[in-house]
């Protein structure tokens, strides 16, 4: 056992053959650790959905290996992936994917009863996970009575009712404002930390990089930058450590995401005259 998750190994996706072959992806190689958070980013065409579609095994790879808790998925037949996708994955899609005709409750529950739940544990469960989403409300609300928050929410739950080991999530708040959007993406990373899922999103969407452990850049079918991130210890919120404002304690470098907050850290207090980042 290797402690990661996942793990893609060069993994490539090629359409077609001889001079007119397309490659939408290209040796891509990623692994992500129980708990983490990483936010796949790219242009319309990168390659994004392609490559959560062979992370979630929705689509085999041309060439390279992807495996899940240890086990090579890429190599698996047909008649064995069902299973694993539905015990192993939880996926969150832009539309929500929610059936109109049954309710928030039946909409989580009824993934639980067809990974071989009785219909009463499964209900329980469902309950629960939505309850810890704050939508005990909501449960025998259709999904028209619903928000767009509240529908994503009710993904999520869905994703989560089997305990899967790995969550994807495909441009995730594509139909929510900035706001809501950002609190479903942090409702996600909670989420992870709390029950040690690890969480790709794969996304254009700028205003929710700050909630992922990692950033990385598809284009054209590869990694083409990889964006480090760190924790701001004062806030919380996860930072670039290019562009952070740095401060050293015992040995270590410490990122915050303002001069306010190294400050704060700091005990200093900003007069006039005097720039607490130099400090």
């Amino acid at each position: 056992m290797t402690g990661f998750t996942l793990e893609v190994r060069d993994v490539t996706k090629r359409y077609g053959d001889g001079p007119t072959a397309v490659s939408a992806v290209r040796g891509v190689s990623l692994a992500v650790q129980p708990g983490e958070v990483v936010l796949i980013m790219g242009p319309s065409g990168s390659g994004k959905t392609t490559l959560l579609s062979m992370m979630g095994a929705l689509l085999s790879p041309t060439s390279g290996t992807i495996s899940l808790d240890g086990t090579v998925i890429s190599a698996l037949g047909e008649g064995r992936l069902p299973e694993i996708r539905l015990r192993k994955f939880g996926f969150i899609f832009q539309d929500f994917n929610l059936l109109s005709a049954l309710s928030v409750l039946e909409n989580v529950a009824i993934v639980a009863e067809l990974a071989g739940h009785k219909r009463g544990e499964a209900r329980e469960k469902a309950t629960q996970i939505l309850t810890e989403l704050g939508l005990q409300e909501r449960l025998r609300f259709l999904p028209e009575k619903l928000s767009g928050g509240e529908k994503q929410r009710v993904a999520i739950a869905r994703a989560l009712v089997n305990d899967p080991a790995l969550l994807l999530a495909d441009e995730p708040t594509a139909n929510l404002d900035s706001a809501i959007g950002h609190e479903i993406m942090r409702i996600l990373r909670r989420v992870a930390k709390e029950k040690g899922r690890a969480v790709v999103i794969v996304s254009h969407d700028q205003r929710i990089r700050d909630i992922a452990d990692r950033v990385l850049w598809l284009e054209d079918g590869e990694f083409a930058e990889a964006i480090e991130l760190a924790t701001d210890p004062v806030c919380g919120m996860s930072v670039e450590r290019a562009k952070a404002t740095t401060a050293e304690r015992d040995g270590a470098t410490l990122f915050f995401c303002s001069r306010g907050c190294r400050a704060e850290f700091l005990g200093q207090l900003p007069t006039d005259g005097i720039d607490p980042a130099s400090a």
